[in-house]
């Protein structure tokens, strides 16, 4: 295919039609700067979930291969977005600690997708670069669900203030860095 391989050529391909399904979704990129207000949950609250509020967060990355004398260079893209219209809340059971505690599980993807980022950083990529990343990617996903799963449970959902406030200046102090 001229300057493009084939399989860079299919890549870009799947890039650009996976941004008019990106776009239409309403999303967040994570900044230090934004928080949480009840305002940014728009979803719908299921009929049958015993929670009190959902937070929607999620990572996603965009990657591209090039050659550099002779070199496979790979540059890549992670966010950390948040999902206003998948995420909800019952206001009859949610207070400012409910909504600090919905703001860490964004925090926290934020910082899986830093430890996304610094694992392809470190990675010396072969050909197979695309199953490299998933690879990689996947893994992310399986701890950061881990991790998001032993903080509600240490937490309580919240509830269990004292280590609610722990975890709040171990996040701050990952993001930190």
């Amino acid at each position: 295919m001229g300057l493009i391989k084939k399989e860079h050529f299919i890549l870009i391909l799947l890039a650009i039609l996976t941004i008019p399904y990106v776009q239409c979704q309403e999303l967040v990129s994570w900044d230090p700067n934004f928080r949480f207000t009840w305002n940014d949950f728009k979803g719908d609250v299921p009929i049958t979930s015993g929670a009190a509020a959902t937070t929607a967060s999620g990572i996603t990355y965009r990657f591209s291969t090039f050659y550099e004398n002779d070199e496979l260079k790979v540059d890549y893209n992670v966010y950390a977005y948040f999902y206003p219209t998948k995420s909800w809340y019952k206001p009859k059971l949610c207070n400012d600690v409910t909504l600090l505690h919905e703001q860490l599980h964004f925090d926290i993807t934020e910082i899986y997708a830093r430890k996304m980022r610094k694992q392809l950083a470190e990675t010396k990529f072969t050909k197979n670069v695309k199953e490299e990343i998933k690879k990689i990617y996947k893994a992310t996903i399986r701890q950061l669900n881990d991790f998001q799963n032993k903080y509600d449970s240490e937490t309580n959902y919240s509830r269990n203030l004292p280590v609610q406030e722990r975890w709040v200046k171990e996040v701050e102090l990952a993001l930190e860095k």
